[in-house]
């Protein structure tokens, strides 16, 4: 894995840019930005995907698999974090001093001149970011954006606008969320992951409150999550011991405002109802007024962030109604709950979620939707790290389904490691009735093919190529209740 040097200066004039593993959300986006703004671009991938090919047909020479010669007469590098330090682009790029950005710091260099709006936390950040997106266009605005997933009424994950606002997914999963200059910050929650690079709950955290601390207009977070809740703590005993020592420093708007979103009493962005027997129906009430629509998506998660993305738009000025209509204009990304048919029957969804809480969130919502069909889940764990650590707590919160198959895992940028496997999951089953481990894609498909009937709902559930699956499983559902 290669890490951003956040001390780096970013060049000025990046020149050629090749990118190296393009083909992924966040890195496409970016590199679609920079093509369409005039930079030559360049890039590899060690597939082909949707993103590749939609690159090529913008004119972007992309190579797929890796190799020196890909680098060709490029000027700047750009590198995703889970690239291997031994890619022979990167050590192509090192041997010619090449200056090498991390996919962050090519973010930055896009968002240099725009009033940046970054869009952090543990879950909900590529819909929070759509959300945004979606509403400031429906409000009359024309933002630039990049997202990390594609947003499905725009039909893009990143688009250059004509309006100084540009909302960016920020990454915290390697602090590259710190790199930018960031004028409104969105903290959607705080729940320790990625604890393999930190190395420990107090670094995270750390790292938030850092973040927090450098949005220089506004800063919207969580009223109802405890790790947001302790980082606004942390602020504002910051301020306190400031004021002490020097009575009246922090007067005349030096002291950035805060709004805060959730269903506490005190948020000021409070939510006073969800209904989610369909899609979610929320009600938000703000400065003593009401506004109530339904959203595009599922799910009370959903419907926090939607409080969340009408927070920010408050706070840069829209009324509450307005607000909440434009963002309920928003009807998802890709992989996040993303409906893919009814073959024979049965409903087939795709989400990525790969952490306990984004899990048993999204099942509460597939559960609603599910009705009185059973809720079939197909999960690949991803990294080693993250299984290790969190195995019993993915076990609690897949029971919420009738029936789940884990697959092996996908460790990506990590050494592969024999002594975790996805059997650690399903072996932490309270019920191992429920659970099975299945090694082999073709027999996790024959099995979704016999526990399945009309009516039932199967999720593909994770952050690695498990969506690949959904086209083998269409077919195997098809095949059993007679669908061609």
């Amino acid at each position: 894995m290669i890490y951003p040097d956040l001390e780096l200066e970013i060049p000025t004039d990046l020149g050629r840019v090749h990118f190296v593993g393009i083909g992924g959300a966040g890195m496409s986006a970016i590199a679609s930005m920079m093509h369409t703004a005039g930079v030559t671009v360049t890039g590899s991938d060690r597939g082909a995907n949707y993103s590749t090919s939609a690159l090529e047909a913008a004119g972007v020479r992309v190579a797929i698999g890796h190799a020196a010669e890909n680098v060709g007469s490029a000027d700047t590098l750009v590198v995703t974090g889970a690239l291997s330090p031994e890619n022979p682009e990167y050590l192509r790029a090192r041997e010619l001093g090449i200056p090498v950005l991390h996919r962050s710091q090519a973010l930055a260099w896009l968002a240099r001149s725009g009033r940046l709006v970054a869009v952090a936390g543990a879950h909900g950040k590529t819909t929070s970011t759509g959300m945004l997106a979606t509403g400031l266009r429906g409000l009359g605005t024309d933002p630039s954006f990049v997202n990390g997933s594609v947003i499905a009424g725009i039909g893009a994950a990143s688009a250059a606008g004509t309006d100084e606002l540009f909302v960016i997914e920020a990454d915290e999963s390697d602090k590259s969320f710190l790199i930018y200059d960031t004028q409104v910050a969105l903290i959607t929650n705080v729940d320790p992951e990625h604890l393999d690079f930190f190395g420990s709950r107090e670094n995270f955290m750390a790292a938030f409150v850092e973040f927090a601390r450098g949005a220089s207009e506004l800063l919207v977070i969580s009223a109802d999550d405890p790790g947001a809740q302790e980082v606004l703590a942390t602020l504002r005993a910051e301020r306190a011991e400031r004021a002490e020592r020097a009575p009246g420093a922090d007067r005349g708007g030096s002291v950035t405002p805060v709004r805060t979103f959730g269903y506490a009493a005190e948020a000021d962005v409070r939510i006073v109802s969800v209904d989610t027997s369909g899609r979610a129906t929320l009600e938000l009430e703000s400065a003593g007024e009401r506004a109530s629509a339904q959203l595009g998506v599922f799910g009370e998660y959903n419907a926090v962030n939607a409080a969340g993305a009408v927070a920010v738009l408050t706070g840069l000025g829209f009324t509450l109604q307005a607000s909440l209509t434009a963002v309920a204009a928003f009807t998802g990304t890709h992989r996040r709950f993303e409906f893919h048919g009814e073959p024979g029957g049965v409903r087939l969804y795709d989400d990525y979620a790969h952490h306990p809480t984004e899990v048993q969130a999204l099942l509460a919502s597939a559960r609603s939707v599910a009705g009185e069909g059973k809720l079939i889940v197909v999960h690949q764990p991803h990294l080693y790290s993250r299984t290790r650590t969190f195995y019993r707590e993915f076990a609690a919160a897949f029971a919420a389904a009738d029936h789940t198959i884990v697959l092996e895992i996908d460790g990506v940028r990590e050494a592969p490691d024999p002594s975790t496997t996805g059997a650690l999951v399903t072996e932490a089953f309270a019920d191992p009735s429920r659970a099975s481990y299945v090694d082999d894609w073709a027999r996790a498909a024959e099995q979704v093919r016999e526990l399945a009937s009309p009516g039932d709902l199967v999720l593909v559930v994770g952050a690695g190529t498990v969506y690949k699956i959904v086209p083998q499983l269409a077919e195997a559902l098809g095949e059993a209740n007679g669908a061609v």
